[in-house]
């Protein structure tokens, strides 16, 4: 097989597929490449002839990615929540066009006019999949586990509407957190709302 070959089956397995952001590990799983120096060669050329684009090391993505994709896996493990699954779910009201995860790490950066922040929990948090749905590569969490995030990392939070909660679900999650504080909290914003 030619190299001009070898390149459109690269090409073509990536766009072939539903997902719009790829690791190069993904990429050389993906065309039985295990040579990644002359992979990450063939993916700068893409690049650099606007096929794809790679918006952090290591990270390449479709044209019209989907930005949520890509949160998932600029840090991983992590899952979209916080105040973009509240918002989402008319659970807050204040817009914020930032994209908000929960991850290994604290960290905030920006890539093409969009940020995307991270907030860290324990691991033994991070890690349980209970109120995180995993939807077209987006692990994304439930209301309820986002309204749990949010008050795990925030005493004093406020929300607006607490009706599309399902205070069942809510407390089958609590304990996953393990926090009496958390516990008060939580019994006492649904024992008002």
């Amino acid at each position: 097989m030619s190299s001009s070959q070898i390149n459109k089956n690269i090409i073509f397995s990536i766009y072939s597929k539903n997902k719009t952001v790829f690791t190069l590990t993904d990429i050389a799983m993906l065309t039985n490449e295990s040579n990644f120096k002359s992979l990450n060669g063939k993916l700068n050329y893409y690049v650099s002839k606007g096929k794809l684009f790679r918006p952090r090391k290591g990270i390449y993505v479709k044209a019209n990615y989907n930005p949520e994709e890509l949160a998932c896996v600029l840090y991983t493990p992590s899952y979209i929540s916080l105040d973009y699954v509240l918002q989402k779910y008319g659970i807050i009201f204040q817009y914020d066009e930032r994209m908000t995860a929960i991850s290994y790490l604290s960290r905030s950066i920006e890539i093409e006019d969009r940020t995307y922040v991270y907030r860290k929990v324990k691991g033994e948090i991070l890690v349980v999949t209970q109120g995180i749905n995993r939807i077209e590569n987006i692990n994304m969490a439930t209301p309820e586990r986002a309204f749990l995030d949010t008050l795990y990392l925030n005493k004093d939070y406020y929300f607006d509407n607490l009706n599309p909660l399902n205070k069942e679900l809510v407390y089958g999650l609590l304990p996953l957190y393990n926090s009496q504080a958390l516990t008060i909290r939580v019994n006492k914003l649904l024992k008002n709302g």
